[in-house]
């Protein structure tokens, strides 16, 4: 049956008949949360006191944690290597990776995975072309085995292969070298009794990758573009808690519906980066010491049209200057490039690279399917579901 249109109408109607009150609701929200930004934001003691109290009552607690600059800092991009008067005289490289993946399909005849990462690298005003690279790898599921590979599982090699594909290449090059991804620095996978002790593996591969990238300096980042947690809008909350009441913290939600990103759209001018928070985390018990993780916000935009992005580093680069500047310079730079809709270049070169088409997928179930039935394999049939969809004519998923 198709889509009833009227029961739906219905229920849009009503979506709109609440509009303008919760408009109301928002807007004396966000009021709020700026003042209370200005009123804390030097404040930087008790806020680290109160986050400290907040993670006692809950060790689960997700929110940003002043580090030594004001909550509502705004600094202005700065020429490649230009501190304290001296003159622009660095030339990094800069990296960028990315992964893309064909996830297990219980549903088709072959049962396996793809993980593709693509990697691109330029040396800033060389004039050279970039280097493109490229590694694919393949894993047939063994059917001896009483295990499937889900894809958050599939999900976590592929980012830990991505920090790795950085390290490879920031290999070939000297100087500075700044590399970057897309999406949060922070390892994120769903933790189960099935898929824990693989989850304990990529965490460690990928703390390791992280740990040498610091031993040879190379300046990493996560970039997140239209960033969703509201780690910023959460300190506040729980920075007006009566200290009485932190054993109700997680219902303790004043300010739902203002979010980061509208908050430092207001603060932030014209490629401005903001103040560098901690992240405070369960999380933080695995990323320990120069590996902490950190963030802060950036417009890449400007004044009249703001594009704030969210920016995790490593405790290590968030406490050298220099190359904070320097991650921040080429950020901006690398988003001048794609005109009125701002993203770093190298990133979406480096997703053009490594993306995994659907042809791309027919061919590869084609070359698995002549080599095994060529060595005297058997080849699994699809499911009737599949084969369903795979008419001809059909249109509905």
């Amino acid at each position: 049956m198709p889509i009833n249109y009227q029961e739906v109408y219905t229920q849009i109607q009503s979506i709109g008949a609440g509009a303008k009150e919760r408009r109301k609701r928002k807007e004396d929200a966000q009021a709020e949360a700026r003042r209370l930004l200005e009123q804390f934001g030097s404040q930087l003691d008790f806020l680290r006191s109160k986050v400290d109290s907040a993670k006692q009552a809950d060790a689960n607690i997700r929110c940003a944690c002043p580090l030594d600059e004001p909550l509502a800092s705004s600094f202005d991009v700065q020429p490649f290597d230009q501190t304290q008067g001296k003159p622009a005289s660095v030339t990094p490289t800069l990296i960028a990776a990315d992964g893309s993946q064909i996830n297990p399909d219980r549903h088709a005849a072959l049962q396996y995975y793809v993980i593709n990462v693509g990697a691109i690298a330029m040396r800033v005003g060389s004039g050279n072309t970039p280097e493109v690279f490229t590694d694919t790898k393949l894993h047939m599921l063994d059917e001896f085995e009483d295990t499937f590979f889900s894809d958050s599982q599939v999900a976590l090699q592929r980012d830990v292969a991505e920090r790795k594909k950085l390290l490879e290449v920031a290999k070939n090059f000297s100087g500075t070298i700044i590399a970057l991804t897309e999406g949060q620095l922070e390892l994120w996978g769903a933790v189960d009794s099935d898929n824990s002790r693989d989850f304990e593996k990529s965490l460690q591969d990928y703390l390791d990758a992280l740990k040498e990238m610091e031993n040879q300096q190379v300046i990493t980042s996560g970039y997140v573009d239209k960033p969703g947690a509201n780690w910023v809008v959460r300190l506040l909350e729980i920075a007006t808690i009566p200290q009485n009441e932190l054993i109700n913290l997680k219902k303790y939600r004043p300010f739902l519906g203002v979010t980061d990103l509208w908050l430092f759209s207001k603060i932030l001018g014209k490629h401005a980066r903001s103040a560098v928070f901690k992240l405070q985390a369960k999380s933080s018990e695995k990323y320990k010491d120069s590996l902490s993780i950190h963030f802060f916000y950036l417009n890449v935009g400007d004044e009249k049209k703001p594009k704030i992005a969210r920016v995790d580093v490593p405790l290590w680069v968030a406490k050298n200057q220099d190359a904070l500047n320097n991650l921040h310079c080429a950020l901006i730079e690398q988003a001048k490039i794609m005109g009125n809709e701002p993203f770093p270049y190298l990133l979406h070169r480096a997703h053009e690279i490594a993306v995994v088409t659907h042809k791309e997928k027919e061919e590869i179930d084609q070359m698995l399917a002549i080599e095994i039935r060529n060595n005297g394999g058997e080849i699994g049939e699809k499911s009737g579901k599949q084969s369903a969809k795979d008419l001809q004519g059909r249109t509905r998923r």
